[in-house]
């Protein structure tokens, strides 16, 4: 029997509409899936309290107006609490996982070794005792985090914008004080569990990827093939934002975006099904795109 073929995906988060950057990126993934033969994912990440199930259902229909399509329904993290908790036990089990009590303060000001990258975690519950787990819980009077004890300080993934890569992995967190899964656990999972073997997302995002490559190999999943695709930035050269005008597709209009999509990669077609047939990845823009909107 053939095995089904792998899957790329789109995971938008519905906390705010679409902007043209984001629908740049959605685009690429899709484009990048098709051209190899894969399904194509849509999955809602709204595992956030910020996020809202209104402007899921418009980001959704925004990129279907592009002319994407996906395979199967959308789906929603919130579905599927269950995925996340039973990693988590299994982590707990396994004996990686420790409390941690450190707000966000907490780990900006605490020493940390030398060469350690800006922010990264720098240990400081990791070897707590049992008493003073306690006292730190009593102390605090909030739920801690739970953090991966992890055993490298640093992992390779391979990008196939970036080449090899190799980033930092430290005791990164795995389920928020809140008990919501955090971000790279939840990723890891999903991917796993829909077949997911390809990563078209924003390079902004790069430098977690060692993070949840580690992750992956650690619960036994292959690691995903990435590329991180540029990002699009304003005329003062920031991330894009509302802000800077007229940035969404009802401001701008399904074929004027589209239009402005394939300009900004070089390609000559009006729909996204033409720019699959001139699509090759190696003659992608490897900077990227300052977006003047009008």
């Amino acid at each position: 029997m053939t095995p089904p073929p792998g899957a790329g995906r789109f995971a938008p988060s519905p906390s705010a509409d679409l902007h043209i950057g984001n629908l740049r990126t959605a685009v690429l993934a899709w484009l990048f899936a098709r051209s190899t033969g894969r399904r194509f994912l849509m999955r809602v990440e709204d595992l956030d309290d910020r996020t809202h199930a209104e402007i899921a259902e418009r980001q959704l229909a925004d990129l279907a107006a592009l002319g994407l399509t996906w395979d199967g329904p959308a789906t929603r993290q919130t579905d599927h609490p269950h995925r996340y908790a039973a990693v988590v036990d299994s982590l707990d089990r396994r004996g990686l996982l420790f409390e941690c009590y450190c707000t966000r303060r907490d780990i900006a000001q605490a020493p940390r070794a030398p060469h350690a990258p800006e922010g990264a975690y720098p240990g400081t519950c990791r070897n707590l005792t049992d008493a003073e787990r306690r006292a730190r819980r009593h102390q605090t009077g909030r739920p801690p985090a739970l953090r991966l004890r992890t055993d490298t300080a640093e992992f390779t993934v391979h990008d196939l914008l970036h080449g090899d890569y190799t980033g930092a992995v430290d005791d990164f967190v795995i389920r928020r004080g809140d008990g919501v899964p955090a971000y790279n656990l939840a990723v890891v999972v999903d991917d796993a569990a829909s077949g997911v073997d390809q990563v078209v997302r924003g390079d902004d995002l790069l430098t977690s990827a060692p993070r949840q490559a580690y992750l992956a190999r650690l619960l036994g999943h292959p690691v995903p093939g990435y590329a991180h695709v540029p990002l699009v930035l304003n005329a003062a050269g920031t991330r894009l934002a509302k802000r800077d005008g007229a940035v969404t597709l009802a401001e701008i209009g399904v074929p004027k975006a589209v239009h402005q999509i394939g300009e900004s990669l070089g390609y000559t077609s009006p729909t996204v099904d033409g720019m699959l047939a001139e699509f090759d990845p190696q003659r992608l823009p490897r900077g990227p795109w300052v977006y003047r909107p009008g």
